[in-house]
């Protein structure tokens, strides 16, 4: 007997899929606004959480805090962070504390570009015509799915 596939089982039903392109798609457009800035993707995302720590500092900024901010492990991190630190933009040093730890801290150049960023982020949300209220909504909604499938795996975070 011969069944059709079941449409919960065709690639175009997915929802793991259609957040899979799409992330893709929004790096491929980010690629431009980073090749300027001399960053890769997860790098840019390293240094967003990086300024935020400047504006509310964590308890400690440190390359754990920042792989969970960032659901990253250290072993995905230490060679982000190395090639950070080579740009000039971040300084990696032993806590005085606990040697095992180790802490973040921008540079001036890191501080300053920043400044960089925001101009062409602007451009780039321009351009692809997200403006309004349709990013937050869009932002609230995968939060809140994050946190579902968070809640249905704990030891991935």
């Amino acid at each position: 007997m011969n069944q059709g596939l079941d449409p919960q089982l065709q690639l175009d039903h997915q929802l793991c899929f259609k957040l899979y392109a799409a992330s893709r798609a929004i790096i491929r457009g980010y690629r431009p606004m980073l090749d300027a800035l001399g960053l890769t993707y997860p790098q840019y995302l390293a240094m967003l959480v990086l300024w935020e720590w400047q504006q509310q500092p964590p308890a400690q900024a440190t390359v754990k805090a920042l792989g969970e901010r960032l659901m990253l492990d250290s072993g995905t991190l230490t060679p982000l962070l190395k090639r950070l630190q080579q740009q000039g933009l971040l300084l990696r040093q032993r806590s005085q504390v606990d040697e095992r730890e180790v802490c973040l801290q921008l540079t001036p150049a890191g501080v300053q570009l920043r400044e960089r960023v925001l101009p062409l982020r602007q451009q780039l949300i321009g351009g692809a015509g997200l403006d309004g209220e349709e990013p937050s909504a869009l932002r609230q909604q995968l939060d809140q799915l994050l946190g579902q499938f968070l809640r249905l795996t704990p030891g991935c975070r």
